[in-house]
């Protein structure tokens, strides 16, 4: 049954995209008898950027009925076009709503307030919700902050559907008491979004950690997981089937290195990179795609008498920033700083060698801050062992005065600059 699954899901691929019959053909794949997902190649950016994301339009861009996606290009300064067919749209909507139904079911939620920025997820978003029975309203990033709280204000919604760099932005401007504008439940994507992080804003806007639900999903997959507050997992939604594959055997592939600085290990030992094969996905080769996305203890778990693939968190993500970059891990910095800063906005800098974590916060106490970087070094060892190494100089916690005006829209990310001592 999973073979032939699998099979044609091979099929419906190479249809669409001869070059990824070419490919099995060239790596001696026979696809004539039995075939695990396993054997397959991986899917890479550079792949991609080669068949896929640059140059002409495929054929089937001319097809009726296909929709096409930009995306925003903050993580990697180019925007690249991702297709969508009639029937990617329809298990798209219509998985997302079942979702976001599940979810809000015991809130019983009739509105909702899409706070999302541009790209697949906002375009979508009220359709989502229709389907879900909640009606939603959009508010375009464009808009000055304080447009977006007084719709809040206005609209009093149930939820709030949003990226964790947004919430950040509404609660630093926001003057009122953020309880007062009548959230009972806050849906992320987009960005990573920690346990303390989560509970962090949850007591800002007087809600409980359950209230708080972070998903995952990418333009090329769609909705790829949701958290768990019954398991305190991440659980795959419907037609995802999830692979973890070392850090260092994505690096050879990604970047061709093959030199010892490119294995390296990962900051905790169960972190790997999470690759995803799609069954409900057609307009993207979506079998074996690399994330680059950084998963933590990927394994299946029992769930009402059923094996169920689950993770405990997106923890960073790999690019070729920063030369042993992959052992920083936001997620877990945020965990040490928000345990000891609940209320705080903070911005991670690397550059000149340094690592330095930005806080801006009422106190600034320098007995916290330095019992931070105690911290940060008991949390992410590695980071203790780059500074022994020489890899980093030194790990500073220092006050900071934030401003999201005028930055880019996600700005949840390690922050590199090489010209600078950070």
């Amino acid at each position: 049954m999973a073979h032939d699954r699998l099979r044609r899901k091979i099929e419906r691929t190479i249809d669409d995209f001869p070059w990824y019959g070419e490919r099995l053909s060239a790596e001696g794949i026979n696809l004539s008898g039995d075939i695990s997902l396993e054997q397959l190649p991986l899917l890479t950016e550079e792949v991609l950027e080669r068949h896929y994301y640059g140059g002409e339009p495929p054929p089937f861009a001319t097809r009726d009925g296909i929709s096409s996606y930009r995306t925003s290009g903050t993580s990697t300064g180019r925007r690249k076009t991702i297709y969508y067919s009639r029937e990617d749209e329809h298990h798209y909507v219509r998985i997302k709503s079942e979702l976001f139904a599940k979810l809000l079911e015991p809130l019983r939620a009739r509105t909702a307030l899409s706070d999302m920025g541009t790209g697949h997820a906002a375009a979508t978003a009220v359709d989502v919700f229709a389907g879900a029975g909640v009606f939603a309203q959009l508010i375009s990033f464009e808009k000055p902050v304080t447009e977006h709280l007084a719709k809040l204000d206005s609209l009093r919604p149930d939820v709030l559907y949003t990226m964790p760099s947004i919430v950040d932005r509404l609660l630093a401007a926001s003057t009122a008491d953020p309880a007062t504008y009548g959230i009972r439940h806050v849906l992320l994507v987009g960005e990573i979004a920690s346990p303390a992080w989560r509970a962090g804003i949850a007591a800002r806007f007087g809600l409980s950690p359950t209230d708080v639900t972070d998903t995952l999903g990418s333009i090329e997959i769609g909705t790829i997981a949701y958290y768990s507050h019954e398991v305190n997992r991440y659980l795959f939604v419907e037609g995802i089937e999830a692979e973890a594959i070392p850090i260092s055997a994505v690096s050879d592939v990604s970047t061709g290195e093959h030199d010892e600085s490119s294995k390296v290990a990962p900051p905790h030992p169960q972190d790997q990179v999470l690759v995803l094969t799609s069954y409900t996905r057609d307009l993207f080769p979506s079998i074996r795609y690399v994330t680059y996305d950084i998963v933590r203890d990927l394994r299946p778990i029992l769930i009402n008498e059923r094996w169920t693939m689950s993770f405990e968190a997106i923890v960073g993500r790999i690019g070729p920033e920063l030369k042993h970059g992959e052992k920083i891990s936001l997620y877990d910095i945020e965990e040490v700083v928000y345990r000891h800063l609940p209320g705080a906005n903070i911005r991670v800098l690397a550059g000149g060698n340094k690592l330095t974590v930005q806080v801006d916060d009422k106190e600034r106490d320098p007995q916290v801050y330095a019992a931070i970087e105690a911290d940060l070094a008991d949390r992410i060892p590695d980071i203790g062992t780059m500074i022994r190494g020489g890899l980093l100089d030194a790990l500073r916690v220092v006050p900071a005065n934030i401003s999201y005006e005028g930055t880019a829209l996600k700005h949840k990310k390690i922050h590199y600059d090489r010209g600078t001592n950070a």
